[in-house]
């Protein structure tokens, strides 16, 4: 026997794992914790959809499709796009992983806003790929300053729109003058992992812009205003060169038979859906409104979650919130993102908004 132990790749050292949002407990006295730190909808999955689940679990000792094809054709013909421009993945963040083995490698950049969705850097890390982080002017992207910081090695572009963590957006206008200084050989992708909460007319639809930008990809998931985060189905739809490649580097058998079904269920069932997807947005307005009366600077969002730019501030108000009983999403030194749950997990952080001592 040896003491040697096996050798990892060094860049494992260099970042920390990703770290799901925490789970609350219940404070004392309490007989119910809030979890408001990963962006879930407070609802399960409609009875027809929960019905297509538990009759899909029963088919679980044989692997699901995997191409996928009813979940395809059922996502074409909802965005009006031919089938060879869907590809699917493991929740729109197993999609951009996907894409970033299909477009880049060691010396190439992936060129982003700064803060924003912290899987970023992981997985661009992890591929061997240089990260180049924009940061944010007035919590919303540059696009100038990213559009300036292309070079020649810039493979991907990734542009949250509503921006994770802060939800704010980039509107129309800006957008197209934007894609109209990238060069066509590199590919900017539209994460609209929130699009379903976007009530501003400014904003554009992904969808639409990709249409005639051979360059243009965009990620969309059922984990979050669909109701589906525990099953995990994500989807880019893109022109078929770039869907080709994106399910070149998809883990065999990704996507799950149950997930499947139950996204196509979603779809078939998504106007009853989107009437949860209002009262959300209605409560995004209530909680907001709130906070700004009590003094609070809340950025506008048009995500299921507000942003509070708490700067050293940030800890202390997670370890109130928690003391609570609700669990935020803080990140160190930054802020804290605060998911929209129902109307009384809402009041629970409402409550502690209120008597924290510091606004920002």
């Amino acid at each position: 026997m040896t003491d040697a132990s096996p050798l990892f790749r060094p860049v494992l050292e260099t970042f920390p794992p990703y770290r799901p949002g925490k789970v609350p407990v219940p404070a004392p006295g309490q007989a119910e914790a809030y979890k408001l730190s990963s962006n879930e909808s407070p609802y399960g999955p409609l009875p027809s959809v929960a019905e297509v689940i538990a009759e899909a679990g029963r088919g679980v000792n044989r692997y699901p499709d995997n191409g996928a094809e009813a979940l395809t054709s059922a996502l074409a013909s909802r965005f009006g796009v031919p089938g060879e421009h869907v590809a699917l993945g493991c929740g729109s963040v197993g999609v951009l992983k996907q894409i970033i083995e299909a477009v880049a490698g060691p010396g190439d950049e992936v060129l982003y806003a700064w803060r924003s969705f912290e899987a970023y850097p992981m997985l661009c890390d992890l591929a061997g790929v240089t990260s180049v982080r924009v940061p944010l002017a007035g919590e919303a992207h540059d696009l100038s300053a990213m559009a300036a910081a292309i070079t020649p090695r810039t493979r991907a572009i990734l542009v949250c729109n509503p921006n994770n963590p802060t939800g704010t957006v980039v509107t129309a206008a800006a957008l197209t003058e934007f894609l109209d200084r990238v060069p066509g050989d590199c590919l900017v992708v539209l994460d609209e992992a929130y699009r379903e909460y976007i009530r501003d007319r400014a904003v554009p639809d992904g969808i639409d812009l990709y249409r005639d930008r051979p360059n243009v990809a965009v990620l969309r998931t059922f984990s979050k205003a669909y109701g589906l985060a525990g099953l995990r189905v994500g989807f880019l739809v893109g022109h078929q060169p770039v869907a080709e490649a994106v399910r070149k580097t998809m883990l065999p058998f990704t996507v799950s038979s149950v997930g499947q079904a139950a996204a196509i269920a979603s779809l078939a069932a998504e106007e009853e859906l989107l009437e949860r997807v209002e009262a959300t947005v209605a409560e995004r307005v209530r909680v907001r409104d709130a906070l700004l009366a009590d003094g609070w600077t809340v950025p506008p969002t048009e995500a299921n979650f507000v942003w509070l730019r708490l700067d050293e501030d940030t800890t202390p108000f997670a370890e109130a919130c928690e003391s609570a009983g609700v669990a935020v999403r803080p990140f160190a030194g930054e802020g804290a993102r605060v998911s929209i749950g129902t109307a009384q997990a809402n009041d629970a952080f409402l409550a502690v908004a209120g008597e924290f001592p510091h606004r920002h």
